[in-house]
């Protein structure tokens, strides 16, 4: 993001940062070797470069590490004080703020913007990780197996955008928590590839479900702000699915289903398990009822490496 400074970033910041890149980490973060099961529309999948059932894939979920987490804990420090200084008062004690074009609130979005920086990085670290590990096992080269992104987008991240409010277009700050840019076809800010098909939505499941592949739509653009969901939600915190599931169980599960894990801590088996988390079958087909965005293609997991 262009409107990165680093200079925002504080020491500690960058300093949790260096010996993370190109590394997963821990929580929902992900990768996983998954397998083309539906294509809903043919035409857009061929556009991604995916031709068929059974086609291998790579999805690869991380970002920012501990640089992005410091970047964060180091605006709240900052954004409580803006608070009192200009009499915020918000509705949840867990949260903070400060005015866009104050001090604190240009600080924290240049610091942001280096933390998103930061995360495509790491994914992309990652991404050239896991094509060379595809090299030595089936001693052929990424570009002989056509090992080609399809799409890297950041979510949970406040980016400025133009949308249509009360029929007058207006600058936006749109902030997405839990949720991704969904943009639809024709869209200026989506590359060139994706121009008559909508900007691909990557909607991960947990390590024992389904993932898919939208693309976004007019409808969600006028609705949602050009958004749709970035995975299925909790179902479960992670303090219950400690106590209400073992680790041993969903490790048979898993293996049952025919599908291989590897992972840092037995805690995040559980904590991560699929019973922890909203169907996202459900979740999707409700995005695509409400025409938010658009199913292209669902991914089944065949291998799951958790950091």
């Amino acid at each position: 993001m262009m409107t990165a400074d680093p200079t925002k970033v504080s020491k500690r910041a960058k300093k949790r940062g260096l010996t993370q890149l190109g590394t997963l980490g821990a929580g929902n973060h992900y990768a996983e070797v998954q397998v083309v099961d539906e294509i809903y529309d043919e035409s857009a999948a061929s556009r991604m470069g995916i031709a068929k059932i059974g086609q291998v894939c790579i999805m690869i979920h991380s970002g920012s590490r501990g640089l992005g987490h410091q970047v964060a804990t180091d605006a709240l420090v900052t954004m409580e004080r803006a608070m009192a200084r200009d009499k915020i008062v918000l509705n949840d004690r867990q949260l903070s703020c400060a005015r866009i074009n104050s001090t604190e609130g240009q600080d924290y979005l240049k610091a942001m913007s280096a933390a998103a920086n930061y995360a495509w990085v790491n994914r992309s670290c990652m991404t050239y990780l896991a094509r060379r590990a595809f090299s030595k096992v089936f001693k052929k080269s990424p570009e002989e197996m056509d090992m080609h992104l399809i799409y890297d987008v950041c979510h949970n991240i406040a980016k400025v955008e133009r949308h249509e409010v009360d029929s007058v277009v207006k600058t936006l700050l749109v902030h997405r928590k839990g949720s991704t840019r969904a943009f639809p076809p024709h869209h200026p800010l989506i590359p060139v590839d994706y121009q008559f098909t909508g900007q691909p939505v990557l909607i991960g499941g947990t390590m024992g479900t389904c993932s898919y592949v939208l693309v976004g739509t007019e409808k969600g653009m006028t609705e949602t702000f050009g958004s749709t969901c970035h995975g299925a939600g909790r179902a479960l915190s992670r303090n219950a699915s400690r106590r209400k599931l073992h680790y041993e169980e969903v490790l048979a599960h898993l293996k049952s289903r025919g599908i291989s894990i590897r992972v840092a801590s037995p805690k995040l088996v559980t904590e991560e398990a699929p019973e922890s988390y909203k169907d996202v079958i459900n979740v999707v087909d409700t995005c695509q009822n409400a025409g938010i965005s658009r199913k292209v293609v669902k991914l089944r997991p065949i291998a799951v490496v958790k950091g």
